[in-house]
Order: C-alpha cells, then structure tokens, then sequence
C-alpha cells in the first residue's frame, strides 16, 4: 500500500551566495519593512537576506579574514559582525556603511547588540568579553595601538570599552545580553558550563551546568528562555529560575538548536548534515529529516512567526525550510 510522506521539510528555498562555509545565522525582529536573515561565512563577507523569501538585500564589505558571527539590533537598522582579522565592526544595515570597526588583539567570535540598541559585546580569542558604548564612538573615546598583528605598521585606533568581563577559561564562544541588558550569558568554546555575568558588577554570578561545551544560545524573542546545544543535548532553560525545564537526548552531536515558542517546536542541526524538526512536549521528530546540505550543519534559526526555518551549513549555503 502506497503512504503519503507527509514531510514538512520537503522543498526548501536555497539561498546561494556564500563561497565559505556558514557561521551563523539570525533572524531580524518584524520591522516595518519585514524581517531580516543576516549570515556570517568563513568568506569573510556577511549578508543580508529578506527572512521570508531569501532573497539577497546585500552584503557588508571591510573585513580582510572569515567572519564568526553576524547580529541585527532590535530595528534591524545597525549590524555588527565579529571576524577573524581581530575586528568587530558596525554597520547601517540600510544603506550598507561601515560606521565603525573596533579593534582587538585577537580574534573576535561573537558579537551583539543590547536589547536597547545602545551597547554592544563582544567576545573571542581574548577570553574577554567587552561591552561598547554605541553613544560615543568619538574620537575621545580612543587609542592607539600596534598590537594588531593583522594591519599594517602604523599604529590603529583602539575604541576604549565602557567595560570588560575578564575570567572566562577559554575562548568565548558566544556571549548575549539577557534580564534587560543587565546580565549576559556566555560558552566557551574548550570548557563546558554556561556563565552568567552581571553588567554592572562585570563578575560572574552563577554557572549553568553543562556536560558539553556549549555550540549554540539562543535568546526567545519574549526574553524567558534560553536554547542551547551541547553535544548530543539540545536543552530549554528558564531565564527567571535559571533552571532547566527540558533536554533533549538527540543521537548525534547538534551544533545548533532554535525553539518556537509560539509552535511548540524546535529545530537542530549538527555533524549528521541533516536537519531535524521536533515536537517540545513529546519529544518526537515531526516527519524526516530535512536533508540536500552537503557538510555539517553549523547554525539553525526559526523564523519569528515560526512558520519556517533557517539552516547554515559547511557547505556554504542557506536552505530556508517553510512548515
């Protein structure tokens, strides 16, 4: 007897463009002109994508290595992307400008806009984690420094930090503003545990534990949840309590995990290259697997109407998947 493969992830939409592999992935809020899927690639040049079609809208020029990570601000009016060329820099995601490059002395993993728009983080090689005051970026606020080994001899301009975060054990590997930008929430890459850090004091005021170093956090649009992936463990945790309220046991390691709230899904992704949808209260995989990715999948991402799906791959492309 003949069945119906009723697969949600059949045909997904392919977005070209990328020559390297994708590093992350993130969609935009709703804005007044819709919503925004930004990437950053191993090609070093981050683009910009309408969240529902894929279309290209553009891409970010500057960086001279691959970039690591790629964030909207709330509006989706500024973009900031972390690279391997020891820079952090800030866009007009509008009309594509360069407004800013914050140098640092290693390379730059993660980068991301308060809830306000009015500060950024960024983390990395440095195992610091710096917060900039996006209200002065004036020639006051800088120095000069020959410490980056990525320019040439003359000495570059250094954007002073309004703070640092010193204490992490390795390399940051993802750092996030929660609790109304007054605690962030950060992995790293060779030591397991999630940190959370006070804003005001800069010192770590608990530990998340983990069996794994963690991959991939994801902030719930509402601000309540915390999404995170560590080796075979996808894991939905409380922000209020700081408590685990569910994990889920996959059978391969997961780079990277995205929950709809307002669907009672999620979605993983990780060194098997296929991508997998699951219910949250059960736990079951909803259909097969998405499968065409040619390389581990590094970074997925729902869509705010959870409707759809965003997954980046080795492979270099973006395959967004419509439910």
């Amino acid at each position: 007897m003949n069945t119906i493969n009723n697969n949600p992830n059949m045909v997904p939409l392919v977005c070209h463009g990328h020559t390297r592999p994708i590093s992350s992935i993130e969609f935009s809020k709703q804005t007044q002109d819709g919503t925004f899927l930004i990437s950053a690639s191993k090609d070093g040049k981050p683009m910009l994508r309408d969240g529902l079609t894929g279309d290209w809208v553009g891409t970010f020029e500057g960086h001279r290595g691959a970039c690591w990570d790629a964030s909207l601000n709330e509006m989706a009016t500024h973009a900031a992307t972390a690279s391997a060329d020891f820079s952090c820099k800030l866009f007009n995601a509008i009309t594509g400008d360069c407004l800013h490059t914050f140098s640092h002395k290693h390379i730059v993993k993660t980068c991301s806009f308060s809830k306000d728009s009015t500060k950024l983080i960024t983390g990395g090689s440095e195992k610091i984690i710096r917060i900039f005051d996006l209200q002065r970026l004036d020639t006051s606020t800088t120095t000069t420094s020959n410490t980056n080994t990525n320019t040439n001899d003359n000495a570059t301009a250094m954007t002073v930090p309004m703070s640092e975060l010193t204490g992490a054990p390795s390399q940051i590997k993802t750092a996030r503003y929660i609790c109304n930008d007054e605690l962030i929430l950060s992995s790293c890459s060779d030591n397991a545990d999630l940190r959370v850090w006070d804003a005001r004091t800069n010192i770590i005021c608990t530990t998340l534990k983990t069996e794994n170093a963690v991959t991939s956090i994801e902030i719930s649009e509402d601000g309540k949840y915390v999404t995170t992936a560590d080796g075979k463990n996808v894991t939905l945790w409380e922000v209020s309590s700081f408590r685990a309220i569910k994990t889920w046991k996959m059978k391969y390691n997961m780079e990277s995990a995205s929950v709809s709230m307002k669907e009672g899904k999620f979605v993983c992704g990780g060194e098997d290259m296929w991508v997998h949808l699951y219910d949250c209260e059960t736990g079951e995989e909803i259909g097969e697997p998405g499968k065409g990715h040619h390389g581990p999948i590094h970074c997925v991402r729902f869509h705010p109407d959870g409707k759809s799906y965003a997954s980046g791959s080795e492979d270099g492309t973006i395959r967004i998947w419509r439910l």
